[in-house]
């Protein structure tokens, strides 16, 4: 069990029964679009229903009633040595500025380093209801690497960051 400012969750791999709660989790941030939140749950189904694929890793943190409080999706960047991609990464908006994000997020580089990951790179919106995210990254030793502008859309840039993991 790991320990946040506020709240202890277990961070587990993805089950079944979990795809549900991270729909409604995606659901109520307000913040991913209805096209962004059918990719989300394309990968928990891509996870789930073929346990032995190696593009993407699903974990879960929940409550000690099982209930999932946040998520988050790694995996290899095709065509790299050593560098992943932090695909989702959510919590659920109640649960904001309690630790979850910051237990999962370094769950996700343990898993990352285990797998002689060196690089972790996390894309995400320049619009302001992403400040937040943005600010997680930041305060968590992700640094700008990068910047698009009018990516998504005009006036909607796509921001890269990304964290070199330690290799001892």
């Amino acid at each position: 069990m790991c320990s946040g400012a506020d709240t202890l969750i277990v961070i587990r791999p993805l089950e079944r029964n979990h795809r549900e709660h991270i729909h409604a989790l995606l659901v109520d941030t307000d913040v991913f679009s209805n096209e962004e939140v059918g990719i989300a749950l394309e990968l928990i189904d891509t996870t789930l229903g073929n346990p032995h694929q190696k593009d993407y890793e699903i974990f879960t943190g929940v409550d000690e009633s099982g209930n999932v409080m946040g998520y988050y999706c790694i995996g290899p960047t095709p065509g790299t040595v050593g560098t992943f991609d932090l695909y989702w990464i959510a919590v659920r908006p109640s649960l904001h500025d309690k630790g979850i994000g910051k237990q999962l997020l370094h769950h996700a580089e343990s898993r990352i380093a285990s797998h002689g990951g060196r690089l972790v790179v996390a894309e995400t919106s320049s619009q302001p209801k992403y400040e937040h995210t943005r600010r997680f990254y930041l305060n968590n030793h992700y640094a700008e690497v990068a910047r698009i502008k009018d990516y998504y859309k005009r006036g909607d840039d796509l921001v890269v960051y990304g964290k070199y993991l330690s290799q001892s």
